[in-house]
C-alpha cells in the first residue's frame, strides 16, 4: 500500500484520481475546481477516455499489440521522454492517466522531440477504469512495481498470444493500489547496487523493449 494517500474528484463528470504528495495539501481539484475525496472504492466501468486525444499513424509490427499505461507520471519531460521510448519499442497506443502530462503541453513536446505525433495516446481521468477497460478489451496488465508479490521481469510468463499493457506509477508513490489489485502480473527489475529503483524513464525502456523482444515473432 502506498503511504500517500490517493484522491479523487467527486464531480462525476470528472473524476481525476491522484496522488496528494507532500508538500501539497489540495483540498480541490486542480482540473475542475471540485471538492476530493480519499481512496473510493473502485466503480463499475466503462469509463469514456476524457481530456484529449490523437490518431497517429502507426506501423504495425509483428506480434500482439504492447500499448502501456502511464498513471500519474510527476514529470512532464518524463512523459515526453516515454513517448520516445514508446515509439521506438513500437508501442501501438499510450494511456495517460490522472496527472500525467499530455503532448498539449510544450514540456513534453521538448522531450518527445516528434514521437508525440508518432503514438497513438489518449487522456483517462480515472486510472483504475482506465485498466479494468483494457481488461475488458482483453489485455494482461503488467503493473512493473517492487512488492511483496512481485516476481523479477524476465521471471514473468506472459500468455504471449495476448496483448499486454504495461502499468508504470508515479516516481515517488508508484501505481495506484487500485490498479495493482487489478494487475495479472506485478514485475520488478532487479536492483545490484546500492539505489532500489531506477528512474521511470529508464525502467520504461528496459520493460518495453524486453516486451518487444517477447513477442516480436510472435504471429
Amino acid at each position: 500500500m502506498s503511504p500517500f494517500p490517493f484522491v479523487e474528484c467527486r464531480d462525476p463528470a470528472c473524476r481525476l484520481r491522484f496522488p496528494l504528495l507532500p508538500p501539497a495539501k489540495a483540498a480541490v481539484c486542480p482540473r475542475c475546481g471540485g471538492p476530493l475525496q480519499p481512496l473510493p472504492e473502485p466503480v463499475e466501468g466503462p469509463f469514456p477516455s476524457t481530456g484529449s486525444a490523437n490518431e497517429a499513424p502507426f506501423e504495425v509490427v509483428e506480434g500482439p499489440p504492447l500499448v502501456a499505461l502511464l498513471d500519474n507520471i510527476r514529470s512532464v519531460y518524463n512523459v515526453g521522454s516515454m513517448f520516445r521510448t514508446a515509439d521506438g519499442a513500437g508501442f501501438a497506443h499510450l494511456h495517460l492517466t490522472g496527472i500525467t502530462a499530455t503532448p498539449e503541453h510544450p514540456k513534453v513536446v521538448k522531450t518527445a522531440l516528434g514521437a508525440e505525433r508518432a503514438v497513438v495516446w489518449s487522456h483517462h481521468r480515472h486510472g483504475p477504469t482506465a485498466a479494468a477497460n483494457l481488461q475488458r478489451e482483453g489485455y494482461q496488465l503488467l503493473a512493473l512495481e517492487k512488492s511483496t508479490a512481485s516476481r523479477p521481469l524476465a521471471a514473468v510468463s506472459l500468455d504471449l498470444t495476448r496483448p499486454v499493457a504495461l502499468v508504470l506509477g508515479n516516481e515517488i508513490c508508484g501505481i495506484d493500489p487500485a490498479i495493482l489489485a487489478l494487475a495479472d502480473y506485478v514485475a520488478h527489475l532487479p536492483m545490484y547496487g546500492r539505489k532500489q529503483s531506477l528512474n521511470v524513464v529508464v525502467a520504461f525502456g528496459v520493460a518495453a523493449y524486453w516486451l518487444r523482444q517477447q513477442v516480436q515473432h510472435v504471429g
